[in-house]
């Protein structure tokens, strides 16, 4: 005797707490937080960074954002600066941080909209938004900029900061979630004036005028 046997095919999805108290679900995360495919990494700064280079490897995939051997670390004080330019203009709607043990978690990130090459100094500018950061290991707790404030980005600026008297900050990953246009490229229309005006440009009824007064 046969017996049929029906498969059910389950979805199970991931809870995960962080440090705000709340329990957040990772659906659909990985696809949402694809903007680091459009980030300039040629052009990427990160100001302070301890190891050259490092801070361009925290913008990846959500999917490798608990790999713990990419990270970007401060230098001489608790402060990272990050200049980001876009391929194309975006609309920002999401941000996800995970930063580094204990002490080494930033504090606060200030979000700075199209103000290229960034330095410590203009950091005083207040900033179009800023989150207080929760500790948050899995990489699943969204920060919600204002869409309004956000929705034509082609440079993004990040000001990261520690508690205080914190000696150094550590960031694994940044994810960016959003949606994007690509930029427009407008070429420079070239036109030629003439002082005089040539016969052909006149109307024909009035060359017919001029023909019949002199006839």
């Amino acid at each position: 005797m046969l017996r049929k046997v029906n498969f059910i095919s389950s979805c199970f999805t991931m809870a995960h707490q962080c440090s705000c108290g709340d329990i957040h679900n990772d659906v659909e995360l990985g696809i949402q937080y694809n903007l680091y495919q459009k980030i300039d990494t040629g052009n990427v700064e990160c100001l302070n960074e301890y190891e050259e280079g490092s801070g361009v490897t925290v913008f990846r995939s959500w999917e490798s954002r608990l790999d713990r051997d990419k990270f970007v670390e401060s230098d001489v004080d608790d402060e990272l600066l990050f200049n980001i330019p876009f391929t194309a203009n975006i609309k920002l709607k999401g941000l996800i941080i995970i930063g580094g043990e204990n002490n080494l978690h930033p504090n606060k990130v200030k979000l700075y909209k199209n103000r290229p090459r960034m330095t410590f100094d203009d950091v005083t500018i207040e900033p179009e938004q800023e989150f207080e950061l929760c500790v948050d290991t899995n990489g699943i707790h969204e920060y919600s900029p204002k869409i309004v404030k956000f929705s034509s980005v082609h440079h993004l600026s990040l000001h990261f900061t520690g508690i205080d008297r914190t000696e150094r900050i550590k960031i694994y990953y940044i994810g960016l979630k959003g949606e994007w246009l690509p930029a427009h490229h407008h070429g420079v229309t070239i036109c030629t004036y003439e002082l005089h005006p040539q016969m052909s440009d006149q109307p024909k009824k009035n060359i017919e005028d001029v023909n019949r007064t002199i006839s």
